[in-house]
């Protein structure tokens, strides 16, 4: 069947809530550049990322940025994370290609602009998966082969892939690693693939998440809102996994053991924190911001995946048209996992 010439998809329109996000079934196609593929897609899920890029979160003063920090162009269609199929490819892209299930990666190679790198992120620098097609580099989508549906291979690109990150970064291997926010994507994330590490997990989040945090493979579990050095008692972890900072970083740094490594990729709970610098150089401790992976991360994520070693958490599935209920239910933060969106069926 022929591509058509319009998709649904939905549009960010400009910074701001909800409102800022427009179903449109009148979208034309992205084109397909010379060294592009063309998806056709079949799943995505909702991250803290196209919360952040839709209210300005990343901006430091007046000026409204995306990940790479210059101003974004409106619309954009957000979506980090996208699974789908292959229907057309540029002129230097083999033809053999078409038809290949694959998944997109999330942060991208940067591109060579005046002398600087500028990063690429789905959603934010480039359109994303909250659509029915998207239009990325070859080198970007990576061929997968299982027996999971599209919309549950799309809750794995952007979560697991800055887990498997920060856990690389962080060299977990036997360690006793705490997990804050571990019942969010990244958060649950971690839990499972430090678990295939070997290493001994502590999950933080609300109580009623538990059991689904210790069937994910965590070995104890701790409320998020208790006093950590209380419950866990100082110098008692290796490693402490951190995407929520606030004010609990003072006390994240206390109960880690000498030479411990702390690795953080998010701060829902706030960006600006208190360092006590003691805790840092007395305990020769090392700190480590997480976000660009190199595309090695993927690779292994994608390995895991078709080795089955890693289960989807999907707590709920939203059609694409319902993409202002899917974000209010992510923000709910009421659910272990993703939650998963799924673009109107296309007829190529």
């Amino acid at each position: 069947m022929p591509i058509p010439q319009l998709m649904a998809a939905v549009e960010l329109m400009g910074h701001g809530d909800l409102d800022q996000l427009r179903y449109n079934e009148a979208v034309p196609v992205p084109q397909v550049g010379a060294h592009d593929v063309l998806i056709e897609v079949g799943g995505s899920s909702v991250n803290n990322t196209d919360i952040n890029t839709r209210t300005a979160w990343y901006s430091r003063d007046e000026a409204d940025t995306g990940w790479s920090g210059a101003a974004m162009h409106f619309p954009r269609i957000q979506g980090a994370d996208c699974c789908g199929r292959i229907v057309a490819v540029g002129s230097q892209v083999g033809s053999q290609r078409i038809g290949e299930r694959v998944l997109v990666r999330t942060m991208q190679e940067p591109l060579q602009m005046d002398e600087h790198l500028e990063p690429v992120t789905l959603g934010s620098e480039i359109d994303g998966g909250f659509a029915q097609f998207v239009c990325v580099r070859s080198t970007e989508a990576y061929a997968v082969n299982s027996s999971l549906s599209d919309s549950a291979l799309a809750t794995f690109p952007c979560a697991y892939s800055t887990a498997e990150g920060l856990l690389q970064r962080a060299k977990v291997l036997s360690d006793r690693v705490l997990v804050t926010g571990a019942s969010g994507g990244v958060g649950s994330a971690v839990v499972q693939l430090a678990a295939l590490r070997g290493a001994t997990v502590i999950a933080a989040a609300r109580d009623q998440h538990h059991r689904a945090l210790m069937e994910l493979g965590a070995a104890e579990t701790v409320d998020r809102d208790s006093e950590v050095v209380t419950v866990l008692g100082e110098n008692s972890v290796d490693v402490v996994i951190d995407v929520v900072g606030g004010p609990q970083f003072s006390d994240l740094l206390r109960i880690l053991r000498p030479r411990g490594r702390y690795a953080t990729s998010g701060a829902v709970a706030g960006p600006r924190v208190q360092l006590d610098l003691r805790d840092l150089y007395l305990k020769d401790l090392t700190l480590f911001g997480c976000t660009f992976n190199s595309p090695s991360i993927f690779t292994q994520l994608i390995g895991y995946i078709e080795s089955e070693r890693l289960r989807p958490t999907v707590a709920r599935t939203y059609s694409l048209d319902d993409i202002r209920a899917a974000q209010e239910k992510f923000l709910a933060k009421d659910f272990v996992g993703k939650i998963a969106v799924v673009p109107p069926p296309t007829d190529t």
